[in-house]
């Protein structure tokens, strides 16, 4: 198991005691290095080849800084080395995982692909973002409708996905459903 993220700017700081940006300029990948203790590397570094998958976490930082989502929704850019990677381990055909808002990405980088964020309504107020669904299908692919404790497994494009946090769940459901994500992963290696 190997950690990359992008070397490139954080598009906002985020005081998260306070909920609100700060004016402070942070670095895509030294952020990521302060979670991961060090041990990681440059994403333009991975190579398909030497992975037998990809998993993408998500959180509000895919919207913001591996893609354009939180500003330009459906008609985001999705970062350069971002796409490659999806690119190279599709062509691979080397299972990629994503939780979250990072099914975003497929739906944008490969066109008819089947992704869920959950639910494609707010269903008792636990799926806040649930016009994302319609927005991925607006892209040309299949939002699959999800519990958060489930993932949906699009077997000809070797993608799988959970809604995770895009639904106001207990953590524990929010970890089985990411468990049930990487399992199918495992299952598709």
């Amino acid at each position: 198991v190997k950690i990359f993220a992008p070397n490139i700017e954080q598009k906002d700081v985020v005081n998260h005691l306070k909920g609100s940006p700060t004016e402070e300029k942070r670095n895509v990948l030294v952020e990521s290095a302060r979670l991961a203790r060090g041990n990681i590397q440059d994403l333009a570094e991975l190579k398909a080849s030497g992975f037998d998958a990809v998993i993408f976490p998500g959180g509000f930082g895919v919207a913001k800084n591996l893609c354009s989502w939180a500003v330009d929704g459906k008609n985001c850019t999705v970062n350069e080395h971002v796409s490659a990677t999806l690119q190279a381990f599709h062509s691979a055909k080397k299972p990629i995982g994503l939780c979250c808002i990072s099914p975003v990405l497929a739906a944008k980088v490969f066109p008819g692909c089947e992704v869920t964020v959950g639910q494609d309504k707010n269903v008792d107020g636990r799926f806040p973002d649930a016009e994302t669904a319609s927005a991925i299908a607006e892209l040309g692919c299949k939002h699959i409708c999800k519990n958060v404790n489930e993932s949906h497994v699009d077997k000809a494009n070797k993608i799988v996905t959970t809604c995770a946090f895009m639904c106001k769940a207990p953590l524990h459901e929010i970890f089985d459903g990411i468990g049930t994500m990487v399992q199918e992963v495992l299952k598709l290696a």
